[in-house]
């Protein structure tokens, strides 16, 4: 079956475009041959530039093959992309740390790779998002939340998710769980969190904060799903409702809802593994009545390749305004999942237009 070309790179201008400036990421999407030697290679093959003129453009390696060209040795355009090889070492990576009991080291990681440590780290960060180290701590603490459900004590659990001593599990401990570690659990036991459901625009509005900050700001079209879901996240925690000061918290809330501005002056207990603190933190520099695409957050972070991974810790953000994801939109301007509903997004979005 004869496959077209992408849209991106439809017209022969934009395909030479993409050869000489190398681009990867027409890797994959068209291959081109050179008359002269005979070779075909990937858009963003390192050899001498050839001439236009000695250039064609093919759909795939096997239209090349067929009109008589044989694959550069040098990009292999017959294999996978180079994009694909990498993606290929850090999955592998990956499920050596979490198989590991304790996290491999970076020479150890990088020497299975066939890398050097320098280039492997550069490569994981690009492909993952966030460095070995950092994922290695991010599914350690996966592993801590897990474990504190099911283990008989603190210190089992901790062991089991290979920390090497009970003193440094205890410093990662209030940014990994957001309270102390006995209390988590215990389901959220002995930890007060104060909440409040008030009534917006937009529907139901919950706002809850542990003893550091705001843990919870929710959007619905009932309260009571909303109290449950915070009910389902720490159900032997002691849910109390809030004060005079934090009724007055409330009420700025309410008021970034209604009338959307600068970053919302309360403090917040936000937690989330190194990657999705990241992405979050780039969202609370979106300015309002602007939007980024995924693409661009993956960029602002330093990790271009890592789109779906931005569009998941979007997904993942529970402080909805705090942390302004609906500011995030498709490349094409479409307006993507909400957490909290597209349409509040639409309605958010249009609130900063007009303030803008």
């Amino acid at each position: 079956m004869k496959r077209d070309l992408p849209p991106t790179f439809a017209s022969d201008d934009a395909r030479w475009a993409a050869v000489a400036s190398r681009d990867p990421s027409a890797d994959g999407q068209f291959f081109y041959g050179v008359a002269t030697t005979g070779v075909y290679c990937r858009p963003s093959c390192g050899a001498r530039l050839p001439l236009r003129g000695n250039v064609s453009f093919h759909a795939t390696s096997e239209a090349a093959e067929a009109e008589g060209f044989r694959p550069c040795r040098r990009c292999g355009p017959d294999g996978p992309t180079r994009a694909q090889r990498q993606a290929e070492l850090v999955t592998a990576a990956c499920r050596a740390i979490e198989s590991a009991e304790t996290p491999p080291d970076l020479e150890t990681l990088a020497a299975a790779a066939g890398l050097s440590p320098h280039h492997f780290h550069r490569v994981f960060k690009a492909v993952a998002g966030v460095t070995p180290k950092a994922y290695a701590k991010a599914h350690r603490a996966g592993r801590v939340r897990d474990g504190l459900v099911r283990a008989g004590t603190v210190t089992e659990a901790l062991y089991d998710a290979g920390y090497a001593s009970s003193a440094r599990f205890y410093d990662d401990a209030s940014g990994v769980l957001g309270m102390a570690p006995r209390a988590y659990r215990q389901g959220g036991a002995d930890a007060v969190i104060r909440f409040a459901v008030a009534q917006c625009s937009l529907g139901a509005l919950l706002v809850a904060a542990t003893d550091k900050g705001v843990c919870a700001i929710a959007l619905g079209d009932d309260p009571d799903p909303l109290v449950k879901e915070l009910q389902d996240r720490f159900p032997r925690a002691e849910l109390r409702g809030g004060d005079a000061a934090f009724e007055a918290m409330v009420a700025v809330v309410v008021g970034a809802v209604e009338r959307p501005g600068p970053a919302l002056d309360v403090p917040l207990d936000i937690r989330g593994t190194a990657f999705q603190q990241r992405v979050w933190q780039a969202l609370r520099e979106i300015p309002p009545g602007r939007t980024c695409s995924y693409t661009e957050v993956a960029e602002r972070i330093g990790s271009p390749t890592s789109v779906r991974a931005v569009a998941a810790a979007c997904a993942a953000n529970t402080l909805a305004v705090a942390v302004p994801c609906h500011r995030v939109v498709r490349s094409d301007g479409g307006l993507s999942g909400y957490r909290w509903g597209v349409e509040r997004k639409r309605a958010l979005l249009a609130r900063e237009g007009e303030g803008s």
